[in-house]
């Protein structure tokens, strides 16, 4: 009966955010628990035990789980050695195994080691063989690094943003590692970099110019021989050596066709880079139309404190030129503050407590001092309606100062759909402004009943405007950080 081994290990990092991330900040499991979280659930871990577990003889050797519970900084060098030691020690304690999948980000990386998932692939051939086949998957903001290509036989990415297909992505690679290990397929990857970091509304693959680079490589995947293609456009706030776009194509031992194709999706890309930018308004400006909309709910886009790409969520720059401006329509807006949550537990529901709130974490902010009512507390964990796993933002208190509904975390949570709001009784629809601090969610959840929604210009460590971050590590020069770049696209060609 063959064997396959699972295991995964996801984070997403910004290396402008100055507050490390922990083994604390992760989910940890092993064995059958990680087939009890994932089971059933549209995850790509999900995907892949839908495929597996409907060939009866597969053997399942799940060997370890760690999922971080948000994105947020730069992980710590102990904390990484400690992780990559248990993942490790539980692929080394398996038995000798058929096959390996694992559900890797693509965008981790800690103190002193820029390419986590490269090395645990590589630490991981010298456990189970060259011999024995390896897919992984990822997320396309991914950094495609030439050390992950080298130890995987194929790799699959999302095909969506905002991301709807993790399930879907999980299947893909499955059923091609089930190929490979049947002898059916011999997969030889080609990729090619692309010196462009890209950010902004254009990269919406349902709307958007990116839709149609991911609509080629979807053709790709299709066509006699195709066996896998994506973008790795990489996270501009993950800044580490090898951080860029990249094209990749994966076919069925026909090296020609798979350096031609992501020749063509690298060029087609590059052509358009400048339009794959955020258009932004300026705090001021956005201000102002908030000043003069009534009767709509507005959306102000924080992109530059959006959790879910790294950043600590402790921003109180919206809120600060809102009561500096004088806005009086009912606010919605998160905020990280462990402090400000355990001076709302001492004083009680329905009690006034004076704080302050944000700026714990990021000094780019400064602590704002508010006076507020308890409405609610909570001990943060929820299921999100994204894909129905258990969030943990840490105890959670609702802060009524003013006009201004603040829901106040420990923790960082992931904030791209309405979750947090939703579960502590706070419907966005019924306020005039909403702060949401993620630069895309699915349209249903803001974008489809909101008129206005603008992209603010705010202060962040993962904010849009990229030139403002000060990137020291990656290759330059870089689109749009560099100006006057010449380019011409090369093949890189990895095969097992």
């Amino acid at each position: 009966m063959p064997k396959i081994l699972i295991a995964e290990c996801k984070q997403e990092v910004s290396t402008f955010n100055p507050q490390l991330s922990h083994y604390a900040d992760f989910d940890i499991s092993t064995g059958d628990d990680i087939l009890n979280v994932h089971r059933g659930l549209p995850t790509e871990m999900g995907g892949v035990l839908a495929v597996f577990e409907a060939e009866p003889d597969i053997e399942l050797v799940p060997a370890y789980s760690a999922r971080s519970i948000t994105s947020g900084g730069t992980l710590g060098a102990a904390d990484f050695r400690r992780m990559a030691d248990e993942f490790l020690a539980a692929v080394r304690a398996a038995p000798a195994v058929d096959g390996v999948y694992f559900s890797l980000h693509g965008a981790m990386a800690s103190e002193d080691e820029f390419d986590p998932e490269g090395y645990l692939l590589a630490e991981t051939r010298k456990i189970v063989g060259e011999q024995v086949p390896l897919v992984a998957s990822f997320d396309l903001h991914g950094i495609m690094t030439d050390q992950i290509l080298q130890h995987c036989d194929a790799i699959t990415a999302f095909h969506t943003y905002p991301h709807v297909d993790f399930y879907d992505t999980g299947v893909r690679a499955a059923r091609l590692l089930l190929r490979i290990m049947a002898g059916e397929v011999k997969p030889i990857i080609a990729k090619v970099e692309i010196p462009a970091l890209v950010r902004g509304d254009e990269l919406i693959t349902a709307t958007g110019l990116f839709g149609q680079s991911i609509r080629a490589t979807q053709a790709i995947e299709q066509m006699p021989g195709g066996l896998a293609a994506g973008m790795f456009i990489g996270n501009p706030f993950t800044d580490v050596p090898e951080l860029r776009s990249n094209s990749f194509v994966i076919t069925d031992n026909d090296p020609v066709t798979a350096e031609r194709a992501a020749l063509k999706l690298a060029a087609d890309f590059w052509e358009v880079r400048e339009r794959l930018q955020s258009a932004l308004v300026s705090l001021e400006a956005a201000v102002d139309v908030a000043m003069r909309t009534t009767d709509v709910t507005v959306i102000f886009t924080d992109a530059a404190d959006a959790t879910s790409s790294g950043a600590s969520g402790d921003s109180n720059a919206l809120l600060r030129a809102l009561r500096e401006a004088g806005y009086t329509g009912r606010t919605l807006i998160p905020i990280v503050d462990p402090l400000a949550v355990e001076a709302a537990f001492r004083a009680g529901v329905g009690a006034q407590v004076e704080t302050t709130v944000g700026g714990q974490i990021d000094p780019r902010y400064e602590p704002l001092p508010i006076t507020a009512t308890v409405r609610l507390l909570s001990d943060g964990d929820f299921i999100n309606e994204s894909h129905g796993s258990v969030w943990h933002a840490g105890n959670t208190a609702v802060l009524e100062s003013g006009n201004d509904t603040l829901v106040v975390t420990s923790r960082a949570v992931s904030l791209y759909d309405r979750s947090l709001f939703l579960a502590h009784g706070q419907n966005p629809q019924h306020f005039d402004l909403v702060v949401v601090k993620s630069p895309h969610c699915q349209p249903h959840f803001f974008t489809e009943w909101a008129v206005v929604n603008l992209n603010v210009d705010a202060p962040g460590s993962t904010s849009a405007n990229l030139r403002s971050l000060g990137h020291t590590r990656c290759a330059r020069p870089v689109f749009p950080l560099d100006e006057n770049i010449t380019y011409t696209p090369q093949a890189k060609r990895f095969q097992r």
